[in-house]
């Protein structure tokens, strides 16, 4: 049953003073409001030029910035594909992939065109706030519609028919639409911020890591040599076998199954499957390194399991060489093996150089600086999270009226 002062329409439950319209319904009254870009033979490769109107494309829209690619056309040719055209407050929508790739063309944009891969609308302006819709596009309100309106449920592209019979609900006032697109739009700042926050750490750690795990700078109250020894002479290895499919479960029998990078998420282990039958066994808090394409990814076990081929397993008595063995990630390519993916057996696992302090104290000293780096990355990324969950709710109760933020 419908509560007083709200109805049921195409996309649910809205307030009874809004209204629920076609994309086709909103856009300015011209028979070029809704416009792909010229196809296949129209931009042929003989028709671009090194100077002149620009060709914006999807990569564009996924960035958000207009200052990407170098394809251009004549100003003749310009001329004749001038319903192409775009102009600042124009809105893009990418034409492949994950729907929800939109974008407003930002002011004092250089003059060109769209191509094939972009949709162009043009709303209007004193029925919508496009911010408004740029938000909507970015809810399960029109990615549900746009999976229901393609051909066979598949969601591999869009078409102009698909974008004009997308229904959106819509406050009929203006100030409304701006009040919800602000308030949605100061999170998005919130998470873009804390991206950049999160950016920034990583760069300090990857700083840190080159000074510290190389002896670069020394830790006050430490002067020692250091060592280079290889990895088989200082943590115990073990490479993984595969259990017989025959034995996976997902009834908890027996012990988790690590195999390759697919249990592994952000550098901890993840259980998808169970192995009755355990081959080879890590602990709880070993490293977990990938020694199958991609080679030298690191993780570590959060619980006891068997490993398979796809990894190998290393006990070390502190921090420092999950560390170290994360600093080396970039350079594994050059111990590759075999033709059809890239590998390394145990002996090159064995023979890896190692450069540590000798004093244990060091190691640690400097394991824990890198782990207070993780600790603050880690933090950071949980309160991104958390952002994410409440603009997801946000969505939900502002874009359908469900929480109202004017009168």
């Amino acid at each position: 049953m419908v509560k007083p002062g709200y109805k049921q329409t195409e996309v649910g439950v809205i307030p009874e003073d809004w209204d629920c319209c076609r994309i086709s319904e909103t856009t300015a009254r011209n028979p070029n409001s809704i416009k792909i870009g010229p196809f296949g033979s129209q931009l042929h490769r003989k028709y671009l030029t090194k100077t002149g109107y620009k060709v914006y494309g999807q990569a564009n829209v996924y960035e958000r910035d207009m200052t990407i690619g170098e394809r251009y056309i004549s100003k003749d040719y310009f001329d004749e594909l001038r319903s192409c055209e775009i102009k600042s407050g124009d809105f893009l929508i990418s034409m492949m992939g994950t729907i929800g790739k939109c974008m407003i063309v930002p002011e004092y944009v250089p003059n060109g065109i769209i191509d094939s891969h972009l949709i162009r609308i043009r709303f209007n302006p004193s029925k919508i706030f496009p911010e408004f819709i740029l938000q909507l596009f970015g809810s399960r309100i029109v990615s549900d519609q746009a999976q229901l309106l393609s051909v066979g449920g598949i969601m591999d592209g869009l078409s102009s028919n698909i974008i004009k019979n997308i229904f959106l609900p819509v406050p009929k006032e203006i100030n409304e639409q701006r009040a919800i697109a602000e308030a949605l739009s100061d999170v998005d700042a919130l998470i873009a911020a804390l991206d950049k926050l999160i950016a920034k750490k990583r760069a300090v750690k990857t700083a840190a890591m080159q000074q510290l795990l190389t002896g670069r700078i020394r830790l006050p109250g430490f002067s020692g040599e250091w060592l280079e020894k290889p990895l088989g002479e200082i943590a115990n290895i073990i490479m993984g076998q595969s259990p017989s499919s025959s034995f996976y479960n997902n009834k908890a029998i027996g012990l988790p199954l690590i195999q390759g990078n697919a249990d592994i998420n952000n550098r901890k282990t993840i259980i998808r499957n169970y192995t009755s039958q355990v081959t080879k066994r890590c602990s709880d808090g070993d490293i977990i390194l990938s020694v199958r394409a991609p080679v030298g990814e690191v993780a570590k076990a959060n619980f006891d399991a068997c490993v398979g081929r796809g990894v190998c397993a290393i006990s070390y008595p502190n921090e420092y060489l999950y560390h170290y063995l994360i600093f080396l990630e970039p350079h594994w390519s050059k111990f590759s093996t075999g033709s059809t993916f890239d590998s390394v057996n145990s002996d090159v696992m064995k023979s890896l150089i190692i450069r540590l302090p000798n004093d244990i104290k060091e190691q640690e000293a400097i394991a824990r600086i890198l782990d207070d780096i993780d600790t603050e990355i880690s933090d950071m990324e949980t309160r991104r999270e958390k952002t994410h969950a409440v603009k997801q709710g946000m969505l939900q109760e502002l874009l359908t009226g469900k929480t109202r933020l004017l009168d």
